[in-house]
């Protein structure tokens, strides 16, 4: 169930955070951690409950302490953590990444069915979602086909993305000192190092690691639509990205470098320094983009 997903998830959340507090002090407040984990202030209380009960909190005139930080045992497993939404959204992205997929394309909802073991109607509801925005089309008697992109979408497209994420980013600096996301982002740059340092051999690793920035960027303002939208945003932009193969490598490099940056004016908390790092890692996002449709076009008319 999701609202089993979504508490599961916001459990290892607060475990991450009860790490590091040191053992004694107190919790922020329930409004504090429901904001910084984008949780409801029921889960969080359900969350607290539970950690009282394994003995790694302590309930003391209404303050929460930590007791403990022997909590290996107590994460549930990461798939557990994981919607089924989610799940197929990674799945159906690797699958057209590395299938060389192809405007006109068709698309068989059993057959994927089987490939990503989620149910017919599944798919059928992932598929639905981007239908409404041109990128799949449901025809009958023969399934469904994947569509190609128009300059006039990409650019639409861009505009927003652009407006939305400068948004998150200026609100992701303004999270306090002890919210999760900065252990998050600093996770999340030690693997940027890691695939810098070995880029002549996992450069396709990319795609994931700038999906899973982006998106950790994002939830500095969470925001349900912008969520939602962000994953058309995803299929946009790495499925174009994968067309031209000749300059991945030396792209993706170029990125990690700008991610880099950008990560280093998040760390600091420096909103001049983040719009100027977010905007020129956009400016090239979106040439890239372009370039991509361009080098596309002679393929997909084939």
């Amino acid at each position: 169930m999701k609202s089993d997903t979504v508490y599961k998830r916001t459990f290892n959340q607060m475990l991450d955070l009860l790490r590091e507090v040191p053992v004694g002090d107190a919790l922020p407040s329930e409004t504090v951690l429901a904001h910084s984990l984008g949780a409801s202030r029921t889960t969080i209380r359900k969350v607290i409950g539970e950690l009282c009960g394994l003995g790694l909190l302590r309930f003391e005139d209404r303050v929460r302490y930590v007791t403990s930080h022997d909590c290996d045992a107590a994460y549930h497993p990461a798939v557990e953590t994981v919607s089924a939404s989610e799940r197929l959204e990674k799945l159906f992205m690797e699958w057209m990444l590395r299938g060389d997929a192809r405007p006109g394309m068709a698309i068989n909802e059993a057959e994927m069915a089987r490939r990503f073991a989620i149910s017919t109607t599944g798919i059928r509801e992932f598929l639905n979602r981007f239908s409404r925005f041109g990128l799949v089309e449901k025809r009958p008697g023969s399934g469904w086909v994947f569509k190609g992109f128009s300059g006039d979408f990409a650019s639409e497209l861009f505009e927003i993305r652009e407006m939305f994420e400068m948004r998150s980013a200026l609100a992701f600096c303004r999270q306090p000192p002890e919210a999760p996301v900065w252990k998050k982002l600093r996770q999340i740059e030690q693997e940027h190092h890691a695939l810098l340092a070995d880029i002549d051999a996992r450069y396709h690793d990319f795609s994931d690691l700038d999906d899973r920035f982006h998106r950790l960027v994002i939830h500095g303002a969470p925001n349900r639509f912008i969520e939602d939208f962000y994953d058309v945003i995803t299929v946009v932009f790495h499925y174009h990205y994968q067309w031209n193969k000749k300059s991945e490598k030396s792209r993706n490099r170029a990125a990690i470098a700008e991610h880099l940056r950008y990560i280093e004016a998040l760390t600091a908390r420096d909103e001049v320094a983040v719009k100027a790092a977010c905007g020129a890692h956009l400016a090239s996002a979106r040439l890239t983009l372009f370039q991509s449709m361009i080098q596309a076009a002679p393929a997909a008319a084939e």
